[in-house]
């Protein structure tokens, strides 16, 4: 099997990620079954393409003939599993970040799929390895991670589960080519794969700041906004929403170390139902649309410098365990986020031993395990 024998897609789950990754598919050319559990919810995914797509047209990006190739005929909106898989080539999930969730969800496309299909997860932090663990084609299973919202941004993750084969990490390879993104290897399946896992360490302080009410939402943004982020931290998290983060915060602490677990601010907001722009309230206020950080609210009580240091000291982690090489970090931050430079080339202008000894205070100064730095960035291993 090979990537020219991949026509035919089903996307499972018609929300966020599943409807971005079904439109970025249908632009370049193949044939899409959207799946959700109910109507309502496939309708919704349906209408949230079209959008996009009339958007697309306006700008002179695709052709007008092709979004109605879309409409007419690539696009097969379905709520039964068994027609969603039935003639699929590759399944990709997008369901909720919920393992039993996505283990019976494996199960039942692997009673419906034909033999050869290959399944993926859009799963941002889970193991590819346990979800594949259910079905009987391990060695066909595959982690394809998009980043939101999928249409704008390149990177996808192609993770590599301890039984999947190399045929099946190629072809996941070409597709993600084929569908105008860049695509970069997770050679081995470790919670959060590359981006998810080194900007976790970043979340842990942000969520320090946030609980010892060291600085707000706003200040901490105007801040990165200043330095040219497109989007700053704490509005991310609302964007992807609170929930997604808090499931995440929580796997990476079981699964990881317990200094990851959510902070107590961000997890009485989900508790309360303010999950960010889905619900229009989160830490920011979302019901007039993107909230307007205030540049002038900018704050000298955090130091951004922190952020990098606690997310390169994960870097390195990942790199001694086999995940990527250093550059494969420097290639998923840049077409992940938007940044015009990857977390390894700003963090080299920091001396190694300055960058340990931030390290060794942030981990005083918070109580957090996780900040103290690796034999790589005290040995200056990571130039």
């Amino acid at each position: 099997m090979n990537i020219d024998d991949i026509r035919t897609l089903a996307v499972i789950g018609a929300g966020d990620m599943g409807h971005g990754i079904a439109e970025v598919a249908l632009i370049a050319g193949y044939k899409v079954y959207l799946r959700d559990i109910n109507h309502e919810f496939v309708n919704r995914g349906v209408t949230r393409i079209h959008q996009s797509l009339e958007k697309l047209v306006s700008k002179g990006k695709i052709p007008k003939e092709h979004h109605n190739k879309i409409y007419r005929e690539l696009l097969v909106p379905c709520v039964d599993i068994g027609e969603a898989v039935g003639k699929a080539d590759l399944v990709i999930e997008a369901i909720p970040e919920i393992m039993d969730l996505k283990k019976e969800t494996f199960r039942e496309m692997d009673k419906s799929a034909p033999a050869r299909t290959l399944f993926a997860s859009n799963t941002s932090t889970m193991k590819i390895t346990e979800i594949a663990s259910v079905t009987g084609r391990q060695g066909k299973v595959m982690g394809l991670h998009y980043f939101n919202p999928a249409v704008l941004m390149k990177l996808v993750e192609v993770i590599k589960g301890e039984q999947t084969s190399e045929e099946t990490m190629q072809i996941g390879y070409d597709f993600v080519l084929k569908n105008d993104k860049v695509p970069v290897r997770v050679k081995k399946d470790v919670p959060g794969f590359i981006v998810n896992r080194v900007q976790a360490p970043a979340g842990v302080l942000l969520n320090c700041i946030l609980d010892e009410k060291i600085a707000g939402p706003e200040e901490v943004d105007a801040v990165m906004r200043k330095l040219g982020m497109p989007m700053g931290p704490f509005e991310t998290m609302d964007y992807t929403g609170l929930d997604i983060y808090v499931h995440g915060s929580n796997y990476f602490a079981k699964e990881v170390h317990p200094d990851f677990s959510s902070g107590k601010t961000i997890a009485a907001m989900v508790k309360a139902g303010n999950l960010g722009k889905k619900s229009g309230r989160g830490l920011f206020d979302w019901s007039k649309g993107r909230p307007n950080i205030e540049l002038s609210k900018a704050t000298e009580k955090f130091d951004p410098l922190d952020l990098l240091a606690v997310n390169a000291n994960e870097a390195t982690k990942i790199v001694a365990m086999g995940v990527c090489s250093l550059e494969d970090i420097d290639t998923a931050i840049i077409n992940a986020t938007g940044n015009p430079f990857g977390l390894i080339a700003m963090i080299k202008g920091i001396g190694p031993g300055e960058l340990a000894k931030r390290l060794d205070r942030l981990a005083d100064r918070f109580s957090k395990e996780i900040f103290r730095p690796t034999e790589m960035i005290i040995s200056c291993g990571y130039k």
